[in-house]
């Protein structure tokens, strides 16, 4: 039997990685494992959603593992997880099945969904646009709900009472909002502990980068 992957973060490790260079950005960057868990969650509140229709139907259906494949980017590969059915009915729609390539665009979206700062409302217009096809409402609240868990969990996890060092960063990128594009900067806090474990202490999503808005992160980023 294959031993399962482990797709947690690691958080020192991404910070050992920005520090020797490597970039945050895309799949060969420190941040790909949140893409690559957002996207499998995606696909896992799909076949969910397939299985529900089908037992309505009165088929009998239900899950049957995954399958892997290698995804390419402008970026580099990664092992993508899909969800099967055993009756073989299902068809992912976020990554298809003969679908080999993940565009910028989604990993854009997926990386922003991180961010403090987004609402319920703009998650859900950000999974709309990613899936650019008309989906049930039923379909569209399931995939919400997945990422959203995955989200929160990762945004409300425990932070250190004093960090001794801190690195502040931001990515831009163009991303479609209003039925044009604009650029946005996901802004990424780094902090060392008196114990010298290292953390990334949150994501946030703006405009632009500057110094009134990094203000106001470093003042939510405090702990209470």
């Amino acid at each position: 039997m294959r031993k399962e992957e482990d797709n947690s973060f690691d958080f020192n490790d991404a910070v050992a990685d920005i520090m020797s260079g490597k970039s945050i950005g895309g799949k060969d960057g420190v941040l790909a494992p949140l893409v690559k868990q957002l996207v499998e969650a995606a696909l896992e509140a799909e076949v969910e959603s397939h299985l529900a229709q089908d037992i309505n139907s009165g088929n009998k259906n239900r899950k049957n593992g995954t399958s892997r494949k290698t995804i390419k980017t402008s970026d580099g590969t990664f092992e993508l997880n899909t969800p099967r059915d055993r009756a073989g009915s299902f068809e992912p729609q976020l990554v298809k099945k003969n679908q080999t390539h993940l565009t910028d665009d989604i990993e854009d979206k997926v990386l922003s969904m991180y961010s403090l700062g987004l609402s319920y409302r703009d998650i859900v217009k950000h999974i709309e646009d990613m899936y650019r096809i008309e989906l049930s409402i039923g379909t569209i609240n399931n995939i919400t709900d997945k990422i959203i868990e995955k989200v929160k969990a990762w945004q409300e996890r425990p932070l250190e009472s004093i960090y001794t060092f801190m690195w502040l960063d931001a990515i831009h990128y163009k991303i479609k909002d209003g039925g044009k594009y604009d650029t946005k900067a996901v802004y990424t806090i780094l902090g060392m502990g008196i114990n010298g474990k290292k953390d990334v202490l949150g994501l946030y999503i703006g405009e632009s980068e500057g110094a009134n808005f990094w203000l106001g992160v470093l003042v939510k980023t405090h702990p209470t």
